[in-house]
């Protein structure tokens, strides 16, 4: 029988779709992606693969855990399997850099970057940009871990010994224009299916750690109220258009409105979570809901070719 497979690198994410799993009726089964073996010759079972490989696996100490997934969706695409946020989403995921580049290609703003290739040309890649105040951030991060708010130059070089004692997983970091909105807020939109579900107001705080789900909670949680006013946006469809191209169906995407009044996207999140008192207060379908009903449509499809 076709069940839907959750790949998934950190089970504190989990108990809202184990619960809407349940909800709806649906069997399933959890796939941990830090190791594995893998007979290539050998199909794999039947079913949906929904893959919540996050950039932050490493912060856990899941080392192993992109190589897996990697190989996994190699495995599974030689034998032609229904994977959700497959290869490109796990490109996209474990490369900021990528984001940029792929988000300017389809023709959506991002904030100006450099990229540094080595911890040693931050600095060089900073005078490059030629802004103050700067945002630094590790290419493969996650959550927000590891962005700061970088003064200047000088402010740079007093950091910099710390950078290097603690470098970025794969040594690469972007150095990026602040463009910060004069609310102090930001928008994530959530995609299910390729399509919105529903955009969030994130009230910042000037903090940059806004993993929205309880699991992330931090003693300056900052406020999540979902807004009502992005369906008719003109960023909507290019960025449907946006995850259509990369093969991504299931994401969480985050712009800010910057006080000359520019709409920048920065981050493309293809392992989302979703804040339940939100979605309570705002009366929405919750996130875990929709992302079931959308593989239950998936795993029916593939019971009706299984038969």
């Amino acid at each position: 029988m076709p069940h839907i497979h959750l790949l998934h690198e950190n089970p504190d994410w989990l108990p809202p779709f184990r619960a809407a799993f349940d909800a709806a009726g649906l069997p399933y089964e959890e796939w941990h992606l830090n190791g594995a073996e893998i007979d290539l010759s050998a199909p794999p079972p039947p079913g949906v693969f929904y893959s919540r490989m996050s950039a932050s696996a490493l912060t856990r100490g899941h080392g192993h855990a992109a190589a897996t997934a990697a190989a996994l969706f190699d495995w599974l695409e030689l034998h032609g399997r229904d994977v959700v946020n497959g290869r490109e989403a796990l490109r996209l995921e474990l490369s900021k850099a990528a984001q940029h580049v792929a988000l300017a290609a389809a023709g959506v703003a991002t904030p100006r970057t450099v990229v540094a290739i080595g911890t040693e040309r931050i600095e060089a890649a900073a005078a490059k940009l030629g802004a103050a105040p700067f945002i630094l951030k590790p290419n493969r991060g996650g959550k927000g871990l590891g962005v700061r708010l970088v003064q200047d130059i000088d402010d740079l070089r007093v950091q910099l010994p710390a950078l290097a004692a603690e470098p970025s997983d794969d040594g690469v970091w972007l150095a990026q224009e602040y463009c910060p909105s004069p609310d102090q807020a930001i928008t994530r939109m959530e995609f299910i299916g390729g399509e919105l579900h529903y955009a969030v107001r994130v009230n910042t705080g000037g903090a940059f750690e806004l993993c929205p789900a309880e699991a992330c909670s931090l003693d300056s949680q900052p406020m999540f109220e979902i807004r009502t006013d992005m369906a008719e946006h003109p960023l909507t469809p290019a960025l449907e258009a946006f995850l259509a191209r990369h093969r991504i169906d299931i994401a969480g995407v985050e712009h800010v409105v910057a006080a000359d009044g520019r709409v920048l996207v920065y981050d493309v999140n293809t392992n989302t979570n979703y804040n339940p008192d939100a979605e309570k207060t705002a009366g929405a379908e919750p996130g875990p809901a929709a992302v079931a009903r959308f593989l239950a449509a998936r795993l029916a499809r593939q019971a009706a070719l299984a038969a």
